[in-house]
């Protein structure tokens, strides 16, 4: 990306440094800085998501062996709806948009903070209170929900347990969710650079722009979903319980219109994450830019028409079934646009192997095995034969996990030298990526079989013929442990221990590695001015062909 002189003098106080009205943790908590609050998200998002992992072992040890291993059936239930909570809300929806799009979004684009700062703030506060309340419902009288993470009635409305502070957790998270995207849009339309056309824009952030705006249509409406069921606790409203005079089936098609949509606000920054990733190791142009920045919108667009693919077994028209159906088969094709350009991209690339590339490759891999299982969930046949079985389970946690969350890693030690100023140790970094995709597959691959062969999902116990497909689980959840230990310590270490990083350790091309790492608190001395695309790799590219 070429623009006008505008690098900031390194002599200039980093934002972590720089003096403010407030002193201590005030100066964090009370800031509207962008890459403070991204800062802010890492923190308590990572405390979430490894509270959340902790409760995931614990699952996997209670199913180590049939009946009980370690706790009662009541405490396995409250185990699987708080890990869903918690990955699901607290961790894989706002992760890469929270951090990683607030701390580089506007660096990206040659803007100076967010549209809305104070509004961004607000955001990460209703964060916060959202996952203390979903954490405080555990140590109330009636012990933590136990409905799992889609609080599905009836059961929702008539169990004892603190269903209620869970709803208003989900509830509040939702509130953070649109204040996010509604500040993103508007940053993105209003603030980007001189010279900064629409299809100048990295990749990162069209994906993000696409998320945007189904955090601001589609999060509304599981918003007022929980708060009917709110109101049906509380005052007997017979909305969705059917001895009430209520619609189950009706809270089912409230709650996916959202949640299925909710699937690509997880999955589209990770997306962009890898189309911004593979260019820079790559060591050429992104093959098929606007195809894939097209993709990003399609994907947003009819991703959310499918939801009641997730509800073909509860006797909807044959009609309903071949639309949802189709409508499922074509969101594949978007993303196999995606796959289609990453491949081309590596194709006779200048590969450089770092970390990032790693688990990029990792990424694509298991979000195809992810894809291709989703494609067989909207088959009505298999769907019908699958429907509620670990099938469900593994597809879910490859899409989501394997991809969304190696995303996220692969976006920690891509821009980990850029946040902090430090670089980490290449040896334990490839040791940590070995690990969690040994671990991850060989946690979840069993769950295909053992969904195929008829295990029922949310089930305490199970019959003896599936006890070695847990077993095998179960020890691919400790090789992942191991991984998650070893990247964790190796990130956390390097924060004091590691060497010194140059403001452009990758030789990236977009604006974040014009500023120095970290950035200063304006982020440029001056606004940049853009006068070519943000991939221009073509340098490198005359190199490879002279070289054969």
């Amino acid at each position: 990306m070429t623009t006008s002189a505008f690098v900031t003098e390194a002599t200039e106080p980093d934002f972590y440094h720089v003096r403010t009205k407030h002193k201590g943790i005030l100066a964090w908590v009370l800031s509207t800085d962008h890459k403070r609050i991204g800062i802010l998200y890492l923190v308590t998002m990572a405390f979430f998501f490894l509270t959340a992992v902790l409760l995931g072992l614990l699952m996997r040890l209670e199913m180590l062996t049939p009946g009980k291993t370690i706790v009662e059936p009541q405490a396995y239930n409250t185990f699987f709806t708080l890990h869903g909570i918690m990955m699901i809300f607290l961790f894989i929806i706002p992760g890469l948009p929270a951090v990683f799009g607030n701390f580089m979004m506007p660096i990206l684009i040659g803007a100076k903070d967010v549209f809305f700062p104070r509004l961004n703030l607000l955001s990460w506060w209703l964060f916060l209170i959202g996952g203390i309340l979903a954490l405080v419902s555990v140590f109330l009288p009636g012990g933590a929900a136990d409905t799992g993470w889609t609080f599905y009635v009836p059961y929702s409305v008539r169990t004892t347990t603190n269903v209620l502070p869970a709803l208003l957790a989900a509830f509040t998270l939702g509130f953070s969710s649109i204040l996010t995207g509604l500040n993103f849009i508007t940053t993105i339309h209003r603030m980007r650079a001189p010279g900064m056309s629409w299809f100048r824009m990295p990749l990162f952030v069209w994906s993000l722009y696409a998320t945007a705006w189904i955090q601001v249509l589609a999060t509304p409406i599981v918003g007022i979903t929980l708060l009917l069921v709110s109101l049906e606790r509380l005052f007997g409203v017979g909305i969705f319980d059917p001895a009430l005079g209520g619609d189950p089936v009706l809270y089912q098609h409230l709650f996916w219109i959202y949640s299925h949509p909710a699937v690509y606000i997880m999955i589209l920054p990770g997306l962009g994450v890898v189309s911004e990733i593979l260019p820079v190791f790559a060591r050429r142009t992104i093959f098929g830019y606007k195809f894939i920045a097209y993709s990003s919108l399609a994907i947003a667009f009819v991703g959310s028409l499918v939801w009641a693919h997730h509800m073909f077994t509860v006797g909807m028209s044959n009609t309903g079934v071949f639309v949802f159906s189709f409508l499922t088969f074509l969101v594949s094709i978007p993303s196999a646009i995606k796959v289609f350009n990453w491949i081309a991209t590596l194709y006779k690339g200048s590969i450089e192997v770092e970390v990032p590339l790693l688990f990029i490759l990792s990424f694509i891999a298991q979000f195809c095995i992810g894809g291709f299982t989703g494609l067989m969930l909207g088959t009505l046949a298999i769907n019908i034969h699958v429907q509620d079985t670990y099938f469900v389970v593994g597809h879910f946690h490859y899409v989501m996990f394997g991809g969304t969350g190696f995303g996220l890693f692969a976006a920690m030690h891509y821009w980990y030298p850029k946040m902090f100023g430090r670089m980490y140790k290449k040896g334990p970094a490839v040791l940590s990526w070995l690990l969690l995709t040994i671990g991850f597959n060989v946690l979840y691959f069993p769950f295909f079989v053992m969904g195929y062969l008829g295990m029922p999902r949310r089930y305490y116990d199970y019959l003896p013929e599936f006890q070695t497909s847990h077993q095998i689980s179960t020890l691919g959840s400790w090789i992942l442990i191991v991984g998650l230990v070893i990247m964790i310590a190796n990130l956390l270490i390097s924060l004091r221990k590691g060497r010194r990083a140059e403001a452009n350790p990758w030789g990236g091309e977009t604006l974040e590695w014009k500023v120095p790492s970290p950035p200063p608190l304006e982020n440029f001395h001056e606004i940049p001015v853009i006068t070519t695309g943000p991939y221009d790799y073509s340098k490198y590219e005359r190199v490879v062909q002279e070289a054969k």
